[in-house]
């Protein structure tokens, strides 16, 4: 789900609060912004265009070690995008597969694994985005973030929560009209709607 995604990019800057307060800001924000962007692919080959498990993962390495070494706004901006967006690529491989049910356990496809040019297949960790223990998760990030930041960025991370609860509340609702609705579109939409819902 994506908040639990932002969230996990956010709290990965946690350790600048302490270490350099001056870059924490700029870490929060990077961090949220990996965690969001793999997920901007939702309408166009998702989690296959902008999902890279072993390429963002590869690439944060050194982008770290340049944190490490010349810390800057730039260099942790560089550094915590990468990293957040490693761990939203590597993190759905734990969630349930693409399709629109995912409750149902019937597709084989959890993030696209350009390296091996293959599917890596779900392992269901959380069953699926929007399943309770994912909302769990958001809590339980969310808890260290709202002591560690400052109000600006309390209230991304309240707002965000609130987002993934109205999601949990609504997620099998939401799939019920897609369900619904999708049938009723011109045919000329089909090419642009998601795999899933067609």
């Amino acid at each position: 789900m994506l908040p639990t995604h932002v969230l996990a990019g956010m709290l990965l800057a946690a350790p600048l609060v302490r270490v350099a307060p001056e870059l924490a800001p700029v870490g929060l924000v990077a961090g949220f912004l990996g965690g969001l962007v793999p997920d901007l692919d939702m309408y166009t080959g998702h989690r296959r265009t902008l999902h890279y498990p072993v390429y963002y993962s590869v690439l944060s390495v050194p982008a770290l070690v340049a944190a490490a070494v010349a810390p800057s706004a730039l260099t942790v901006a560089v550094a915590l995008f990468l990293l957040g967006a490693a761990l939203h690529s590597v993190a759905d491989m734990y969630g349930g597969g693409l399709e629109l049910r995912p409750w149902e356990g019937n597709s084989d496809r959890a993030v696209y694994d350009h390296y091996r040019e293959t599917w890596v297949a779900p392992r269901r960790g959380v069953r699926y985005d929007g399943a309770v223990e994912d909302l769990a998760l958001s809590v339980g990030l969310s808890v260290p973030l709202l002591v560690l930041v400052d109000p600006p960025l309390r209230a991304v991370v309240i707002g965000t929560l609130a987002v993934a609860v109205v999601y949990t509340v609504l997620r099998r609702r939401l799939a019920e009209m897609a369900a619904a609705v999708i049938p009723l579109l011109p045919s000329s939409l089909d090419p642009y709607l998601p795999e899933r819902y067609r």
